[in-house]
């Protein structure tokens, strides 16, 4: 008895390589659940999980000095928006040698989950940050879940730029008419 994995259509481009760039990602919780904490009088109160996903993105900046920036991003209550930029040119230099920032002991477990094989790509990052706080969700038994993909856009220019940057910093006063706040 053999079983096939279901068809998933990918969303991503074809002939990409997503190991430079830069991005603007959107990652949600499954079925858009309230997780990371609640908006009051335009700014996030994180919770403990929305604290370590905070945590988290600024450990993954850390982690790769150089190789991965993360200039601008906003944690909602139940997504997080990202501008990743990804350099694999410096990846590979930090790779060759080059001095790599200390990550405190506490998170040394996850810091080394959060990049295999394919530490450099956009994929990697994310999935490094996704399963840092869901095991952190499962160690501290709180019910959590992210939405089993995210999504990209590749940023191209730097008017587009600057319009991401002030969508993302604008975020929380426009929650009530946010389109994922349900």
């Amino acid at each position: 008895m053999s079983q096939s994995l279901p068809d998933r259509k990918t969303v991503r481009l074809c002939d990409y390589d997503y190991a430079e760039g830069e991005y603007f990602v959107t990652i949600c919780t499954e079925g858009r659940v309230h997780y990371f904490g609640e908006i009051e009088h335009g700014e996030i109160q994180l919770t403990k999980i929305g604290e370590y996903l905070k945590m988290q993105i600024e450990i993954t900046e850390k982690l790769r000095v150089g190789a991965v920036e993360i200039p601008c991003y906003v944690i909602m209550p139940n997504h997080v928006h990202l501008i990743i930029i990804i350099n694999a040119r410096r990846d590979a230099l930090n790779a060759s040698g080059a001095p790599q920032v200390d990550v405190p002991k506490t998170d040394a477990r996850s810091a080394s989950l959060q990049f295999g094989p394919q530490r450099g790509n956009l994929a990697s990052v994310i999935a490094g940050i996704k399963s840092a706080v869901t095991r952190f969700a499962n160690e501290n038994n709180i019910i959590f879940a992210w939405q089993q993909r995210f999504y990209e856009h590749i940023v191209r220019t730097q008017t587009e730029m600057n319009r991401i940057a002030e969508y993302i910093e604008q975020n929380p006063y426009n929650w009530v008419t946010d389109e994922y706040n349900i």
